[in-house]
């Protein structure tokens, strides 16, 4: 049996931090920018939720296809049962936060960019359900920085508290 994950498992998960981190980014900096670059900002943000949709849903079929190895040593039944519940956090956080944003801007009713193409939206905008939906987009956007907190948390309990493997998994493998 194995004992780390597949590389692709571990290159989907840092490729999904690292985009997570571009695109808290961009919103949490674009003031710093001129309002004209706003679009490109936005675009930014909505490109890398997009891909972040895409990838969590490609990492849960790939975690379907291959389970996730064992922790050694084997944890308390309540640890594991808080790690299958923070990882279903994770995952609905992630799966949630895109197609709302999606859902969103198509409601705008005006053009809007994701990887530098005019996506489709809605004929006539629909402002109720956008404010709506920005409010709860927002709301689990904040709720995200808790969880991504707590994940690493764990993680890091896990590695030195712990002393089992879950951390070392999810590592990239060192080049010979």
């Amino acid at each position: 049996m194995r004992n780390k994950y597949t590389g692709l498992q571990i290159g989907i998960h840092w490729l999904v931090f690292l985009l997570v981190i571009v695109a808290y980014a961009a919103m949490e900096l674009r003031g710093f920018f001129p309002r004209t670059a706003r679009p490109v900002i936005n675009m930014i943000h909505v490109s890398c939720g997009i891909s972040i949709l895409v990838l969590m849903v490609a990492r849960l079929l790939v975690r379907l296809k291959f389970p996730a190895p064992p922790i050694q040593p084997k944890p308390k039944p309540m640890i594991t049962g808080m790690s299958h519940l923070g990882h279903l956090v994770v995952y609905l956080l992630f799966i949630a936060l895109p197609l709302i944003g999606l859902v969103m801007m198509y409601n705008r009713g005006n053009p809007w960019l994701a990887f530098g193409l005019v996506m489709p939206h809605a004929a006539e905008a629909n402002f109720d359900l956008v404010d709506t939906l920005k409010s709860w987009h927002v709301t689990l956007a904040n709720i995200g920085y808790f969880v991504i907190g707590i994940h690493a948390f764990a993680a890091l309990l896990h590695h030195y508290y712990w002393k089992d493997n879950t951390l070392l998994r999810m590592m990239p493998k060192k080049r010979s």
